[in-house]
Formats: structure tokens, C-alpha cells, sequence
């Protein structure tokens, strides 16, 4: 069946019930005096006082996490708007990083609208039937292929609009196939070949590509530091890894590429539960180590050093069989999942001594010519 996002989450007064009858949680008064410490502090609304389960019992060095706004924001003071797009077209990404040998998943087709390329080849598809050839002959001339990945090639988010098909799929679910056809041709999309997953990370969840989300800060030396570090699992059976798609990530040793004890998902998914063991394949994390780290580390340096203009960035690394892939960069990546898994930005000395007081010399200087 082609697989996309589907989760619906729980209400905000779901959310609270579980929260009053959570066992782990801090007493309620200390939850009320925390987060109005917080709005008075941060002179804003402290929402990631909850999406960073800051009302757990032990989450101490709450002011240590920042707004999502906040973490938001400081990005555009660090990557230039002009060369975003070679990170948020994905067709641009592999055209450009692909020169310079870089380990990228392979495309095999992509389109725009009802025109599709095959390698040095455009096809017009007006039909479901004529996509359906086309995609038995993809499957056909790539016979190593036994799925493939589509996703959308520009400005996607979160694991929207990702779909993995099956060969078999096109004569024994027409219906999925039509659908996706629907979907394809209102815009732009890649088909990828499926990155094949070393065996180790297939003990945490082997229903998805489980990635690391890597961010890395160029400062204005030029040097390139790796600030931190997580891995996302889909905590069900599912194709996407993505956290606000029904995914979950445990955060890591930034030096050793060893889990931390906690995984979290998505809020509005599991509520208030923090987990310490993968949920469908009973894996622990606390100290399990991720191969191949040390390259995986290397290669978002050196795709980092590749695009100075942009100092900022977020990137998903796959380790496949022979070593780490990389699936994409990330501009405009959300940041808070790296400001969960660090326990808090405020802890990262990164963050703290090069990136934080950086940002607030560029906006002294901004704030004083505008």
C-alpha cells in the first residue's frame, strides 16, 4: 500500500487529564510557579515549558530551553534567503551536492506537473495507465529496487506528502496508485531509490530510514562546528521518521554517537509518556551506539563547508549498509527537536558561547539601523 502521514493526535483536554493523573509529574503548584517564572523571564508565552516535558519530575535547568520563537527567529540572522533554495528544492540539492561525491540517496525520476524524467528522457503522462507503465518500467530497469521513496521536491515539511510504493502495489492497489497520481502531478516530486538501512539501526524500528538530525553552525572564521545531535524512529510500524508525523527521537552523545536514556514524540501523539525502550521492537537506547558516526559527523561538515552562506542548518543523515547517506539540508529546520535532545540548548557550549552571543550583536546591529 503506498503509506502516507496519518495521525491524529489527542486534545488539549485529553492532554491535561493525562498530565494531572501523570505520576512523573512535578506537583502542581510547582508547575504553575515554573511557568509563570517563565512568562516573567522570557516576557512571552512559555509553550515549550510542555513541549519539552519541563513539568517531568528531574527537568531541572528549565531556563536552559528556549521558545520555539525564539530559536525561530535567530535563524534568519545566520543564513542568507538568496541561497536557501539549493537546500529546500531537493531536485537542486542532489543536482549540487552530487558533483562533489557525496553519498545521496539515487533518484530515478522526477517530475513536474504531467512531465516525467527518466534519466536524458521527458515523458508527457496524461493517465493513470500511462503512470503505471512508467512505473513498471522504473521498477523494471532498476531490478535491485524493491521500492521506492516519493517525495516532494520543494518546500516540504515534516514528512507531508512522503510516499513508499511497492511493485506489486501498481496491479494489486490501483486505487492507491490512482490516488498518488492525483497527487504527483498538481506539483513536483522525486522518486528515490529506498537507502538500504545498516542492520544495527533495523534493531531500533526497520519499518523507516532511521536519520540523524545533525545541526551545524559555520562561524565567522569559517569554522564548522557540529553543535548536536538526534536520531528519529517512526514508533510505529510506519514509513516516515518524522516526530510531528508519528515519529520519535531519542537524543545522543555528540562525541561517542551513543543514545541517551529518554525518546520523545510528538505531544499531540503520546502525551505526556516519555520512553526509554522502542515500543514496537523493545530496543533500549541509553548507550546504544550508532555505526558509522564518526563519518556521519564528517559528512555534514564537509556538505556544511559547501554552502558557507548559509551558517545555520539542519541535516538528516541515513546510515545505510556501507556507511552514512545524506538525505537532506535543512534551512529553516525546526530546532526545537535539538533543543530537546541537548536538555536544553542553554547546556550546548556551542550554542552558548559561539552562536548565542553572535546573535545578539547582529541584532543590536540590526535593531540600530532599522
Amino acid at each position: 500500500m503506498a503509506q502516507r502521514t496519518d495521525h491524529s493526535g489527542i486534545t488539549n483536554v485529553q492532554f491535561l487529564i493525562q498530565l494531572l493523573k501523570d505520576p512523573e509529574r512535578k506537583s502542581i503548584s510547582r508547575i504553575l510557579y515554573e511557568f509563570f517564572y517563565l512568562f516573567i523571564a522570557l516576557k512571552a508565552f512559555p509553550g515549550h515549558y510542555f513541549s519539552r516535558y519541563l513539568f517531568k519530575k528531574g527537568k531541572t535547568n528549565i531556563i536552559n530551553y528556549y521558545p520555539w520563537k525564539f530559536l525561530y527567529r535567530m535563524k534568519s540572522y545566520f543564513n542568507n534567503k538568496d541561497v536557501r533554495e539549493v537546500m529546500e528544492n531537493k531536485l537542486y540539492f542532489d543536482l549540487f551536492y552530487n558533483q562533489f561525491s557525496i553519498s545521496l540517496p539515487e533518484i530515478l525520476m522526477f517530475n513536474h506537473r504531467k512531465i516525467f524524467v527518466v534519466g536524458e528522457k521527458s515523458y508527457q503522462v496524461n493517465n493513470t495507465g500511462e503512470f503505471k507503465v512508467l512505473l513498471k518500467d522504473l521498477f523494471k530497469y532498476n531490478s535491485s529496487s524493491d521500492a521506492l521513496i516519493v517525495k516532494k521536491t520543494y518546500w516540504s515539511y515534516g514528512g507531508d506528502r512522503i510516499f513508499k510504493i511497492y511493485l506489486d502495489q501498481i496491479e494489486k492497489d490501483p486505487d492507491q496508485i490512482n490516488e498518488l497520481y492525483s497527487v504527483v502531478i498538481k506539483s513536483g516530486y522525486l522518486f528515490q531509490d529506498v537507502v538500504k538501512q545498516h542492520p544495527e539501526l533495523d534493531k531500533l524500528n526497520p519499518s523507516c530510514l532511521n536519520t540523524i538530525r545533525f545541526d551545524t553552525y559555520i562561524d565567522p572564521n569559517g569554522e564548522i562546528d557540529v553543535i548536536s545531535g538526534y536520531i528519529r524512529m517512526s514508533f510505529r510500524n510506519f514509513h516516515v521518521d518524522n516526530i510531528c508525523s508519528g515519529g520519535m527521537m531519542v537524543g545522543l552523545n555528540i562525541q561517542t554517537g551513543k543514545l541517551k536514556k529518554e525518546g520523545y514524540s510528538n505531544i499531540k501523539d503520546t502525551g505526556v509518556k516519555i520512553f526509554t525502550e522502542h515500543p514496537v521492537t523493545k530496543t533500549v537506547f541509553e548507550n546504544f551506539t550508532i555505526p558509522y558516526f564518526s563519518e556521519a559527523k564528517e559528512l555534514v561538515k564537509k556538505a556544511a563547508g559547501l554552502m558557507p552562506d548559509l551558517r545555520l542548518v539542519g541535516w538528516d543523515v541515513g546510515i545505510g549498509e556501507s556507511g552514512p547517506v545524506l538525505i537532506e539540508g535543512n534551512s529553516d529546520y525546526d530546532n526545537t527537536g535539538n533543543d530537546l535532545a541537548e536538555e536544553g540548548y542553554g547546556t550546548n557550549e556551542v550554542f552558548t558561547k559561539k552562536i548565542l552571543p553572535e546573535y545578539q550583536i547582529r541584532k543590536k546591529v540590526k535593531n540600530k539601523f532599522t
